[in-house]
């Protein structure tokens, strides 16, 4: 919005907006513009924009007028059943001089033509047979497929005369959402289509339904003719046989061609835009066009949306994103790889490279064998439990979740995922609630409430921040108050042993706190394989320092009976009595 200050003169040039309706079937428009006047009477030049403003320039047509001159722009297949924007300015107006207030007006009249195709239906009826047939039939990506030889010219003959009043042949086609941005489009009758040299035939592929974002478009041809074909958006190209050109007024189409020496041609279209698109299919002869008037040839036509083409590959996977009510679909990429399919290796990780990345990721997990240890030497067994818990399925949870070929999954890998991060907020919860050196029957009661608690917060947002950091906090909460007490009880500090503290409590907070600070701020995606490994290493060692002594009336593991290795015969002193008769 400009702002207006006064003395100061602000030109300004105000548009003037227009736009006219496209109907169906228009198969050309003529805009003519003519002897652009101002209110002066003198001559002007104007520029006319037609198109959207807002889409890119490929979706714009500009011409420039000068003075009484007539100035025309055709446009081959126009948008069909679109609002068509058209935009006027005026170019080389006078400039006001300060304090003047410009009032200036510009004739244009404006002149469109359209001319009119008319359609002609595949059949006088509708096939309901084929909506009975077998599923059974070729399928994408098949080459045997039938009905792909032409037919004999006198059997469609009969129907050139027919063929010469319309300008083109509809085919219908049926819409099948089989899945979540899966679509399948089914000829009612049949998969071959007819197509011959007068005029295009034409399938229409609805993608208008606003809930196809994402995903790709296949088209795929079969044929044993040559055929030219081409696949746009919003209204279908209709002069295949006069210029072989695959554009429209507005829209780039994706051309193909099948004969007899290539009788296959496939499409992929990534991330169709949301409108109607039409397959254009004519028959072409090199030799002129009066060879194949009579001929037909059969073409079978598959058409679908996937929401991944090929599923991303071994190196990526299929991702569906719900964002303000559109589903969006596409490929999530791993191991360096990229583009629309993860195809992409320009840096893509090398074989070496994935298999050392699985190896420091998991035998990293090894490093909590030596916090297994001293938790069992010093009776702490539920907390071994858990620290082998841990050790165990983030070993294979990293295993698993490698992209490549490095990958083994012993499970699926959600419950691998959810294991392992309980087990990582559990180990650290049972290992602060152990150093508090609360009672027994207390602390096995904040096991198990919090092993819950946390299992519960997991569940409900299993990345969320607060999952792992108000388990530790509350955990040194308690900690802290319970030496306090201690300290308080005792009359010195606690733990009173200054080789505790140098030894063992200093070494062990150094190496947590260089693990969080590894995780929290160096960890990215690049460095994942050392950064996340190293976070391993460092806590796994951290517990060892960690882990208070035993209990003082708890005697090193040892057996509490010698066991002798030799018989010893038991005599029964006990007498026997018999009864004598």
């Amino acid at each position: 919005m400009p702002v207006l200050e006064p003395g100061v003169a602000m030109p300004q040039t105000v548009v003037s907006p227009a736009k006219v309706f496209v109907p169906k079937h228009a198969a050309g428009m003529q805009f003519e513009l003519r002897s652009c006047v101002t209110s002066e009477q003198k001559a002007c030049a104007v520029r006319v924009v037609l198109g959207s403003i807002t889409l890119p320039q490929s979706f714009q047509r500009i011409i420039t007028c000068v003075g009484n001159v007539n100035c025309s722009l055709a446009l081959d297949s126009p948008p069909w059943e679109k609002w068509l924007q058209i935009m006027v300015e005026s170019l080389g107006l006078p400039r006001p001089c300060l304090g003047e207030v410009l009032v200036l007006a510009v004739l244009t009249p404006l002149l469109f033509c359209f001319t009119a195709c008319r359609p002609g239906s595949a059949s006088s009826f509708l096939n309901f047979s084929s909506l009975n047939q077998s599923q059974a039939g070729p399928r994408p990506g098949s080459t045997g497929a039938a009905g792909s030889s032409a037919l004999p010219t006198g059997e469609a003959s009969r129907n050139v005369s027919d063929q010469r009043s319309f300008c083109l042949q509809y085919q219908p086609v049926v819409r099948e959402d089989l899945d979540v941005v899966s679509v399948r489009y089914r000829l009612l009758n049949g998969p071959s289509v007819p197509v011959h040299s007068i005029s295009p035939t034409l399938l229409l592929l609805n993608l208008n339904t606003g809930m196809d974002s994402g995903g790709s478009l296949t088209s795929m041809s079969l044929a044993n003719a040559t055929v030219v074909a081409c696949v746009s958006a919003a209204s279908p190209v209709l002069s295949l046989n006069a210029t072989q050109n695959c554009s429209t007024a507005f829209f780039q189409g994706y051309p193909l061609s099948v004969s007899t020496s290539s009788a296959e041609a496939m499409l992929i279209v990534l991330y169709p835009q949301t409108d109607d698109w039409f397959l254009s299919l004519q028959l072409i002869c090199p030799k002129g066009q009066g060879e194949c008037n009579a001929a037909e040839a059969k073409v079978t036509v598959f058409a679908y949306l996937t929401p991944c083409f090929n599923d991303c590959g071994p190196y990526g996977q299929c991702s569906l994103l719900r964002r303000h009510g559109y589903l969006y679909a596409g490929c999530s990429c791993k191991a360096g790889w990229g583009g629309w399919s993860c195809t992409d290796d320009t840096k893509a990780q090398s074989v070496g490279a994935q298999n050392l990345a699985t190896l420091l990721l998991t035998l990293s997990n090894l490093m909590f064998l030596p916090a297994i240890a001293v938790a069992v030497y010093r009776y702490y067994l539920v907390e071994a439990s858990v620290y082998t818990y841990t050790m165990f399925f983030s070993t294979f949870y990293h295993a698993c979740d490698q992209p490549g070929v490095a990958v083994m999954c012993i499970m699926d890998y959600d419950t691998l995922q959810y294991c392992d991060f309980l087990g990582s907020v559990v180990s650290i919860w049972v290992t602060i609630l152990c150093m508090s050196r609360v009672k027994k029957i207390l602390k096995y009661v904040l096991f198990v409430l919090g092993t819950l608690l946390i299992a519960m917060s997991l569940q409900l947002d299993r990345r969320g921040v607060w999952n792992m950091m108000g388990p530790c906090l509350f955990a040194l909460v308690i900690m802290i108050a319970a030496w306090v007490y201690h300290g308080v009880k005792r009359r010195h500090c606690y733990p009173s042993s200054w080789k505790r503290w140098v030894f063992y409590l200093l070494p062990g907070i150094t190496l947590a706190f260089i693990a969080i600070s590894v995780y929290a701020f160096m960890e990215t995606n690049e460095n994942y394989y050392y950064t996340h490994s190293t976070w391993h290493v460092l806590v796994a060692c951290s517990v060892a320092f960690l882990l208070p002594p035993r209990d003082k009336h708890k005697k090193p593991w040892a057996w509490s009976q010698k066991l002798t290795c030799r018989y010893q015969i038991c005599q029964n002193d006990r007498e026997e009595l018999y009864a004598v008769t």
